[in-house]
């Protein structure tokens, strides 16, 4: 495996440091930029994250047009917290009401793409505890000063020495060493070179963002990866160091539930890349077990993967965006095709 992309797209956080140098991009490209906050019960971190993101990038900096929280139907404050602290809150099933209701991360974020007004859009976790502006400037980077890389991606933590000791190699997480990182080396090695790719902190091009598919739960990140590097390459993705990331962590059995989902949604999509062909469909149940009263007892939980079309396709966004339908997008937004 070639490892140049590893050498060339991958940067530190500490890269894009200089504020003033981005707003002079984004101006000098006539860009907008939004922030999109996807929430479900988070209200002892959204303030601190809102207060941080908007002192620091609208006020002292202008380098957001917005911060948007799409909520997933929170039952602590969550919503009241983000909007007296001046974000525009949304209740995920009040956007395009007319389409059947979902509930989920991926859906939060399609349904950003028809409220937030940004050329870019960054897309940050509410539950990050270590918040700092630069989760999202770091990511902005890239995007403003290189006319090739159209998404951003985070990782953090573990570090190892490359060039300058600058940059922090990662596995990610547990479901990433299990799951991911094995069926990247499986069937798309160069992916591997992608640190963390279930990290939640990422940013795009509306153009990319609008012409992919989404997964409405955990599958949303793997699809995001798999889509763009189908479409476009890995040459448009690029990789930033945060250096640390501090959340709340899942147990082992919820993580169980995360890599059914992912599992599923990478095998629908090497399916359909024609990689592998299955005899039966997939069940949609994840079937694990519970001690109760000396016995172990079935604990099943119910985890359709549905996904959401590309949004492009929808009347009401292109209607909004001055967009042509498109039931079967075929546009390619970027000059730049796929390279092996």
């Amino acid at each position: 495996m070639n490892n140049t992309w590893l050498e060339k797209n991958t940067f530190h956080y500490s890269d894009f440091s200089d504020l003033k140098l981005l707003v002079e991009q984004k101006e000098k490209k006539n860009l907008t930029i939004s922030l999109c906050l996807p929430t479900l019960n988070e209200e002892k971190t959204i303030a601190k994250e809102i207060i941080i993101m908007k002192s620091e990038l609208m006020t002292r900096c202008p380098l957001l047009d917005e911060i948007v929280v799409v909520d997933s139907g929170s039952t602590d404050q969550t919503r009241e917290i983000a909007g007296e602290y001046g974000a525009d809150v949304y209740k995920a099933s009040d956007i395009l009401p007319d389409l059947e209701n979902f509930r989920g991360k991926g859906e939060n974020l399609w349904k950003a793409l028809y409220i937030t007004k940004g050329d870019i859009i960054v897309y940050l976790d509410a539950d990050i505890k270590n918040i700092h502006h630069r989760f999202a400037y770091a990511l902005i980077g890239p995007l403003l000063l290189s006319d090739d890389i159209k998404y951003s991606k985070a990782f953090y933590d573990r570090p190892i020495a490359i060039e300058k000791n600058k940059m922090r190699a990662t596995g990610g997480g547990r479901v990433t060493e299990l799951v991911i990182r094995p069926l990247f080396s499986l069937y798309f090695p160069e992916l591997t070179q992608i640190l963390q790719p279930l990290s939640g902190e990422y940013a795009g091009y509306r153009e990319i963002f609008e012409t992919i598919p989404f997964p409405i739960g955990y599958g949303i990140e793997t699809s995001m990866i798999l889509d763009i590097y189908e479409k476009w390459g890995l040459d448009v993705i690029a990789q930033v160091d945060l250096e640390k990331r501090v959340h709340r962590n899942q147990d082992t059995k919820a993580l169980g539930r995360m890599a059914f989902v992912i599992l599923k949604t990478f095998l629908n999509r090497i399916e359909k890349l024609g990689l592998i062909q299955k005899k039966k469909e997939m069940f949609n149940e994840m079937i694990q077990f519970k001690l109760e009263k000396n016995r172990y007892m079935p604990d099943i939980r119910q985890l359709e993967e549905h996904e959401r079309p590309p949004i492009i396709g929808v009347p009401e966004y292109c209607k909004k965006f001055s967009s042509k339908p498109q039931t079967h997008p075929e546009h390619t937004p970027f000059t730049s095709e796929k390279t092996e």
